[in-house]
């Protein structure tokens, strides 16, 4: 979730571009933001999460540091 350049994000006006286009573009940003929600979600339960184990291989305890998994 890095910085953005506000200067090259692209602005519409929603009252100008025809109602399928709107409707299109609102459909594209609910999704994204719902795909934002659950990915935050997931983050959320791994940093709780006492242990996680992949296929049998504990990757990260509490009271170790993270192995066999790179981001």
């Amino acid at each position: 979730m890095g910085a953005r350049n506000k200067k090259k994000l692209k602005r519409l006006n929603l009252l100008e571009i025809s109602n399928h286009e709107r409707i299109q573009l609102i459909k594209e940003v609910r999704e994204k933001l719902r795909q934002k929600t659950v990915e935050a979600k997931l983050w959320q339960s791994l940093l709780e999460a006492e242990s996680v184990t992949i296929n049998g291989d504990v990757v990260y305890k509490s009271n170790q540091p993270l192995h066999g998994l790179k981001l």
